[in-house]
């Protein structure tokens, strides 16, 4: 088990955070809670914590917003994601962990740009299987790795302007089952050691508590405040993953390469 008090002091908010999104609080702010964790661990070792934790969320998440989800969406959206689950599966481990900060550190800052550059949704449109399969994917690819695929489906679901319930009932449903999937190539990836289940557990509990505190904020406070702060956060935690990334990669290089 993962006996670093830094590690800790990422990890609990980290968790917090993802719980409250789960919960229907905050969103896709959810993306900052592996960069957070990758400043003390390994990226895909801070996913592999998380991912038992999520899927007890997902649980808490169902039962919240049981009955309340679109159909039509998640049978356009789920075949795509569990395609994008797989292309990650074979795709992320043959990446270092310098590259995959890169690839964190760039998907964050991509983010936080798309969030502060976009003019917002101005008219509605109605469920497309060309789109959403394209974002579903992306969901799964990105949802493997970093557990980062709240924004990509975000981008297809918004624009429909469903009532928040049914938009954050699709959302549980539709991860639940995303990240069902994921446990297998998980498994199969060796990522499941002794020492990440045990971190798990020991942070299990905090799961239940930050789904129901985002369930019960949902209507309690403005969301802009918490959204501006948290991509302020996910942008410096993206610059920071670059940079280490990028002083990693050139240290791996042989002197003459450089």
């Amino acid at each position: 088990m993962i006996t670093d008090p830094f590690f800790y002091l990422c990890a609990i908010p980290a968790v917090l955070l993802f719980g409250m999104a789960k919960g229907g609080f905050g969103g896709t702010v959810a993306v900052v809670s592996v960069p957070l964790m990758a400043l003390a661990v390994p990226p895909l070792q801070a996913a592999a914590i998380l991912l038992p934790i999520l899927v007890v969320m997902d649980a808490v998440a169902l039962w919240s917003f049981r009955g309340q989800y679109d159909r039509v969406n998640l049978r356009i959206l789920l075949p795509a994601a569990v395609a994008g689950v797989v292309v990650g599966a074979f795709f992320f481990r043959y990446l270092s962990d310098d590259a995959i900060r890169i690839l964190i550190g760039l998907i964050a800052v991509v983010f936080c740009l798309n969030y502060w550059l976009s003019p917002g949704y101005r008219s509605k449109t109605e469920p497309n299987w060309v789109k959403g399969s394209f974002w579903g994917m992306m969901a799964g690819f990105t949802s493997f790795g970093i557990h980062a695929g709240a924004p990509p489906v975000s981008v297809y679901m918004l624009p429909q302007q469903l009532e928040k319930k049914l938009l954050m009932g699709t959302f549980a449903v539709f991860f639940a089952a995303v990240n069902f999937v994921k446990l297998f190539p998980y498994a199969w990836l060796g990522s499941f050691d002794s020492a990440n289940l045990l971190t798990s557990l020991v942070l299990i509990p905090l799961a239940p508590i930050g789904v129901r505190l985002g369930f019960y904020l949902l209507h309690k406070v403005k969301e802009q405040t918490i959204y501006r702060l948290a991509y302020f956060f996910l942008c410096v935690m993206g610059v920071k993953l670059l940079h280490e990334g990028v002083l990693g990669l050139i240290a791996a290089q042989p002197l003459g390469a450089i």
